[in-house]
């Protein structure tokens, strides 16, 4: 068998691998892997189908902030207040907190991007628009992936759409198993969208240094590497020599998380996992480890040395 057969042979069995630990764990999955470098190799499980972002949005709007800094639209040191009690709700960051801060806009966006910072991403989108993040969308050829509003936008919909008066009413509904909801939420036609290949190949285009500045790409990774959830696609590399540059996202029966995976002296490995769960429960620890797992798979295949083998 030739280098390229052997090659595919080995690439089918760990998609077969990954289906089945998507089944195991009585969820929907789709993935896409692919190294960070001009090589064409993937791991591709339905990785062309459009799938909901949840919090994943904030990683594209995350960038479009940095591209304001670059071009000197944005000055990240600026500093703004925050009411808590006008933001957006959530369990984490300014969400969660009793009396007005004031922080700097480039400390705004971490908190988005590290703690999942609702009120944060809220008031970073109206900074930015979303005619910034089109954009960016645009220039990287990204036609499947949209950002139609924030939280906010959403959870207006979900309190909408189950004929609840709260957020809080409508995340409690979702969450009952004997209820069918069928939200606009869910629904990649009209929640914020994307296709797991198109973020691969965002991932690989912010890392290799195409979208933004020098200064502005290191920022970018050094702050998706602080990701607090260890949880997800984390929890597959447990190793101390290993950084796990993530963004999650979760809402209801969606749990999704996007990643640059980077091993000391190779290739970076960009994955993006996407799942629905069979089941609404809001904790529900097993589609965790089988996004962690199905990542492992996949990373563990493309992995490669800086200075690329015989076969490669």
């Amino acid at each position: 068998m030739n280098t390229t057969a052997r090659a595919d042979a080995t690439q089918e069995t760990a998609v077969g691998r990954i289906r089945a630990v998507f089944a195991d764990a009585g969820c929907t999955g789709w993935l896409h892997a692919r190294r960070c470098d001009e090589t064409a190799a993937e791991i591709c499980v339905d990785g062309h189908a459009r799938v909901v972002t949840a919090s994943v949005y904030k990683l594209p709007l995350f960038v479009a902030f940095c591209r304001f800094v670059d071009a000197g639209r944005i000055d990240p040191t600026a500093r703004l207040t925050v009411h808590p009690a006008d933001c957006t709700p959530g369990p984490t960051g300014l969400a969660a907190l009793r009396d007005p801060v004031t922080l700097s806009r480039r400390d705004l966006a971490q908190s988005m991007m590290t703690v999942s910072d609702n009120a944060a991403a809220d008031v970073l989108l109206g900074e930015v628009g979303l005619a910034a993040v089109d954009e960016l969308l645009t220039e990287l050829g990204l036609t499947e992936t949209r950002v139609v509003g924030g939280t906010a936008d959403m959870h207006d919909s979900l309190v909408r759409d189950t004929d609840t008066h709260t957020t809080a009413e409508a995340f409690a509904a979702l969450a009952d198993n004997d209820a069918a909801w069928s939200v606009s939420a869910y629904d990649p036609s009209y929640a914020s969208a994307t296709t797991p290949e198109e973020m691969t190949h965002f991932l690989r285009a912010v890392w290799t240094g195409a979208v933004l500045s020098s200064e502005q790409t290191e920022y970018v990774k050094t702050v998706m590497r602080h990701q607090v959830w260890p949880h997800r696609i984390a929890a597959a590399f447990p190793h101390g020599n290993v950084s796990v540059a993530g963004k999650t996202g979760t809402i209801g029966v969606i749990r999704n998380e996007v990643a640059v995976v980077e091993f000391p002296g190779e290739h970076p490995v960009a994955v993006a996992v996407f799942t629905r769960a069979a089941r609404t429960n809001p904790h529900l620890p097993v589609v965790d480890a089988a996004i962690a797992e199905a990542a492992r798979i996949a990373v563990t295949e493309l992995r490669r040395p800086l200075l690329n083998s015989p076969d490669d």
